[in-house]
This record gives C-alpha cells, sequence and structure tokens, in this order.
C-alpha cells in the first residue's frame, strides 16, 4: 500500500488543462492499442468528460465500471486501487466497509484522481477492461508519461 501511495504523490502534476486531458488519454489510447487491450478509456476534466474511447474487444459493461471506479476515485480523492487496498489491510472489503451502493461504486483498480500541486483534485482518468492491476497501472504508466512529456504531444509541439 506505501508503494500505491507514494506513487500518487510522484504522480502529481503542476497544471490540467483541457488539452492535457485529452493528451493523457491520447496517451492511453496509445498504450493501450501497443498492447491489444480490450478496454475504455475515460479522461475528465472536473465533471466533464473530455475523452472517451472504446477500443475493439471492450463491451458496455466496461462502461459500468468506468463509473463505479470513477466514483470511488473522486469521493476518496486516492486511486480506486488504492481504495481496495486500503479496506484489505483493515481486514474488510470495500463493499462491507464503505457501506455506498455496489452498483455505484467499485474500488478496484482502473481509476486515478489526476491531482495538480497546490490545488488538489481536478479530474480523473479510468481505464476498465484488463484486471484491475493491470487497468492501474496503464493509468499510472500514462500519468508518468504526462508529466515526464516523453511522448511527442499529437498537435505537433
Amino acid at each position: 500500500m506505501t508503494a500505491l501511495e507514494a506513487e500518487q504523490q510522484r504522480l502529481m502534476l503542476r497544471q490540467f488543462t483541457y488539452e492535457d486531458a485529452w493528451e493523457l488519454g491520447m496517451l492511453l489510447r496509445a498504450l493501450a492499442v501497443e498492447r491489444n487491450a480490450p478496454v475504455v478509456i475515460d479522461v475528465r476534466h472536473g465533471a466533464r468528460t473530455v475523452f472517451r474511447c472504446a477500443l475493439p474487444g471492450s463491451s458496455a459493461d466496461n462502461d459500468a465500471w468506468i463509473d463505479r471506479k470513477r466514483r470511488v476515485a473522486e469521493r476518496y480523492g486516492a486511486p480506486s486501487f488504492l481504495v481496495g487496498a486500503r479496506f484489505r489491510a483493515k481486514g474488510t472489503t470495500f463493499e462491507e466497509g464503505s457501506r455506498l451502493d455496489p452498483d455505484s461504486y467499485a474500488a478496484h483498480g482502473g481509476s486515478y484522481p489526476v491531482t495538480v500541486e497546490g490545488v488538489g483534485v481536478v479530474g480523473t482518468a479510468t481505464v476498465s477492461g484488463l484486471p484491475q492491476a493491470q487497468d492501474h497501472a496503464l493509468v499510472a504508466r500514462a500519468l508518468a508519461e504526462l508529466l515526464a512529456g516523453t511522448r511527442p504531444r499529437r498537435d505537433g509541439s
């Protein structure tokens, strides 16, 4: 769990504009396509959906998982994977310990709150379609690439 908390601190951004949200979505899509990952991707700036994409092999169930995992990241201000791990560390499950409706909330890996230094949570990035640890890792990788600027921007800059 400590590694997940350290990762969240490390992936704090300096800014998150609509253009950054779009770029994060494109990074997630490129990473998923490289892996032939059958996922749905959702990136939000505040409450607004800036990027949404369904890749081959994903299903409508993934759309529902996106919403459930995103609500956890928004409510707890932490990655949905970390929230689930925190409940398990207390010897319970998220479903039992949170008392939240499991049809609306899921503490499974894949949703990451987008956090800006000195501001707080300003959006979310969510992936659904792989095992939860892989969904989480995909979003963390894309955030790290966005933070580092390691991939060329799609607008040519």
